[in-house]
């Protein structure tokens, strides 16, 4: 019977995952720019081949994750904080769907009691930027 696989619990720290991050105003503009090229508001410029929506898809819900745990740290008052965790949440429930996405070590629920999944989108973004931000 092979051994079970310990979760890499060692995620990067706040500091580490968003040191290169565009500033917060920048990426909130890039953000919005790319949901409403997400619900057709807005044509997506093409400057390649056409892109996976699924990959696009999950670029778009972990760069909001991501923005949102950043905003909680600046203010970790309740409705920053609240942002946080559903927008993680909502990464989360689309990297259970396709575990072929995820980029880091660990799987969603393999990040040890961090019920607001911010260590998994730390993971995820830094994870994401190493692999040169695909999906964007």
């Amino acid at each position: 019977m092979p051994a079970a696989v310990a979760a890499d619990t060692s995620t990067p720290s706040p500091h580490q995952t968003y040191e290169n991050a565009p500033d917060l105003r920048r990426e909130l503009h890039q953000v919005l720019a790319l949901e409403a090229e997400r619900d057709g508001r807005q044509a997506r410029s093409v400057t390649g081949p056409p892109a996976d929506a699924t990959v696009v898809e999950r670029a778009w819900l972990l760069r909001r994750a991501a923005l949102m745990d950043r905003m909680a740290l600046n203010d970790p008052s309740p409705g920053p904080v609240g942002a946080a965790v559903q927008t993680g949440e909502q990464l989360v429930l689309h990297d259970r769907l396709h575990p072929h996405l995820v980029a880091g070590p660990n799987q969603p629920d393999a990040i040890g009691p961090d019920f607001s999944h911010r260590s998994y989108v730390r993971q995820e973004y830094t994870a994401w930027t190493v692999a040169g931000c695909p999906g964007t």
